[in-house]
């Protein structure tokens, strides 16, 4: 059984608790105990998450831990003398030291970042990098591994970190199955993107969002402006001139970006020769597609691939044929 260290300062998010539910979900799908957690904060008692939720934890004693995890706050985070020392003392006994959005900078602020690939929440990766510039940091990555040290985004990629973490210590078919029993619609990987084009559209009217939904599940289509215009039941004119009002582009370039998306998703998680991925996505020419690629994302989606079959070779276990858990693991189909 792997005992984690899950630390929590004042002010933490509540969101981050997520990341023990995959554990906890992990020991319910191998019928057996996997992970036993402890709560912990540098003085113990009750600690006052973001809202106001207080929650009881141990005080810091023995930082020997298979993993510990550190959860930052709502925001940068200036770490305690004794909260560094603590992560300092916990470096060399523990097999993995993991953080949770800005818990990064607390591992920064110990030395444990220092010259290591790492990222955090969009919003605050810059100022860690102006303040700790030792640190590599890649601002739009879900969570990355770097030797022993794992570091996630913000917020839900805590749950892909630990995700990340079940698939290293007992292979993918575990992760499989506990990520569907949390009924998360995509398990990402961790060089994905933070960032989603739905998301960064943001319409705000339903006959915009019908649009770009129909986009999205059909991006084989050709999707001329009159085809989106008539899902979302306006005339072509009517919609173009509300599409660039709502979303701030053109029709054809939002379409252009979701098919990047989904291409760049089908590259990094999947075999599909970059011909099948092209015409999957509505690009039809692989030649199209790799110009897109090489414009938006700065190089071709054969290199992309790589990056992401490298992150992942290193995520997974080389004895991960031997970890599978005893007990059944039940896949819940949703």
């Amino acid at each position: 059984m792997q005992r984690i260290g899950f630390v929590i300062i004042p002010q933490f998010q509540n969101m981050y608790f997520a990341a023990m539910t995959v554990f906890e979900v992990a020991n319910f799908s191998a019928g057996r105990q996997l992970y036993e957690i402890e709560l912990l904060s540098e003085h113990g008692g009750m600690v006052s998450s973001s809202i106001g939720i207080r929650t009881e934890t141990l005080p810091f004693g023995d930082p020997t831990y298979d993993t510990l995890l550190i959860g930052g706050g709502t925001a940068s985070v200036t770490a305690s003398p004794g909260l560094v020392d603590f992560v300092q003392r916990a470096q060399p006994l523990c097999r993995r030291i993991g953080s949770i959005c800005t818990g990064a900078f607390i591992l920064a602020q110990a030395g444990l970042l220092d010259g290591k690939r790492a990222t955090t929440h969009w919003g605050s990766a810059r100022e860690l990098k102006e303040r700790y510039p030792k640190v590599r940091m890649e601002e739009d990555r879900i969570f990355i591994i770097d030797g022993a040290v794992w570091t996630s985004a913000g917020m839900s990629a805590c749950i892909d970190l630990a995700l990340g973490m079940v698939e290293k210590d007992f292979g993918r078919d575990l992760a499989h199955s506990v990520a569907q029993k949390l009924v998360v619609y995509h398990r990402r990987a961790g060089g994905q993107s933070q960032h989603s084009e739905l998301l960064q559209m943001d319409a705000r009217t339903d006959r915009i969002q019908n649009a770009l939904d129909y986009a999205r599940r059909n991006l084989k289509a050709p999707l001329t402006v009159g085809e989106l215009a008539d899902a979302a039941h306006l005339s072509p004119r009517q919609f173009s001139r509300a599409f660039r009002s709502e979303t701030g582009q053109s029709p054809a370039r939002a379409v252009e970006n979701l098919r990047l998306e989904a291409a760049r998703l089908l590259m990094e998680q999947s075999r599909h020769p970059v011909e099948f991925v092209a015409e999957e996505t509505g690009f039809v020419d692989p030649e199209r597609m790799r110009r897109a690629f090489v414009r938006v994302y700065g190089q071709p989606p054969q290199s992309i691939r790589r990056e992401a079959r490298d992150h992942h070779d290193t995520a997974a276990s080389p004895h991960s044929a031997t970890n599978v858990p005893e007990g059944p693991v039940t896949p819940i189909v949703t």
